[in-house]
């Protein structure tokens, strides 16, 4: 199975300790390269995430995304640090026989840091269950990519069978294009009256289709569809392979339309040469 390097994927998860959403994007590129923004809190995370990407990915530009939003009711429960509270009242009545002025009220205690207490949250459980909810988020991406990828190889595929019929058009016109080349050429020699050797006359035309001969491009554009369709086959991270394999096509459809002494076959040369940059632009996503 080929996957393509364009995908989208968006799990949320929910817990006692709130609601979060994993977000993930890619786009087409060389090489893998992971883009995450997530809460301060979570930053122990970024490395484990960049490595669960590198194992199951090999090309694109990706970008991951954490929104984390606590449930605030889980964290209202304070309690006071009844000792704390103690030292700081005793330590406030001292002030105040000691300036002989001055007042502190209750909520001046509550307020100093650490008497009133909220129960931390267990980042340890909140990362658990944030790692088991991106485990859902990059199998529902990489779903994403295999399902673009097959619609990819559909297109692929149909045109590599279009290559397959231009091809096998070309070679059926070729006897009747060589004998055509070989009666004009005999007609213009008569019309001009020239007087030339027998053997010399054929000896030139036998160079002259040799130049023309396609036989080869064609055998080559079979062969290159033969190994496209095989990579297609075999999946995976194919993308390189398939761009080289359309170089391969490009060359030969240039060759072909270099040799061409037709209408029809340039006709057919340039339609092969649309039929391979179509392709060529699905194999940029390609991973």
């Amino acid at each position: 199975m080929i996957h393509s390097m364009t995908a989208y994927a968006r799990r949320e998860i929910k817990g006692d300790w709130g609601t979060a959403v994993w977000e993930i994007r890619s786009v087409n590129q060389r090489y893998l390269e992971t883009y995450i923004r997530m809460p301060e809190q979570f930053r122990s995370l970024e490395p484990v995430l960049r490595e669960r990407f590198r194992k199951r990915l090999a090309r694109g530009k990706v970008e991951c995304n954490l929104r984390f939003e606590a449930n605030i009711a889980a964290n209202t429960e304070l309690t006071i640090n009844e000792e704390l509270a103690k030292q700081v009242i005793h330590a406030a009545k001292w002030v105040k026989e000691t300036a002989g002025e001055g007042n502190i009220g209750p909520f001046q205690v509550l307020n100093w840091p650490g008497v009133m207490e909220a129960p931390e949250q267990d980042l340890d459980t909140i990362n658990k269950d944030l790692l088991a909810g991106f485990e859902l988020a990059i199998d529902d991406f990489i779903a994403a990519r295999a399902s673009e990828g097959e619609n990819m190889k559909q297109l692929i595929d149909q045109r590599l069978d279009a290559i397959s019929a231009e091809a096998t058009k070309v070679r059926s016109m070729m006897p009747e294009i060589i004998n055509w080349q070989r009666e004009r050429i005999m007609s213009r020699l008569e019309e001009a009256k020239v007087d030339l050797d027998a053997n010399r006359i054929e000896q030139e035309l036998i160079m002259l289709a040799q130049k023309s001969d396609v036989a080869e491009e064609l055998d080559r554009l079979d062969s290159h569809v033969k190994e496209t369709q095989k990579i297609l086959a075999k999946g995976g991270a194919c993308g390189r392979r398939l761009d080289f394999m359309m170089q391969e096509f490009n060359r030969e459809s240039n060759t072909l339309a270099s040799k061409s002494i037709n209408t029809e076959v340039t006709a057919s040369a340039v339609e092969l040469k649309v039929l391979i940059e179509q392709m060529r632009e699905q194999i940029q996503n390609i991973e």
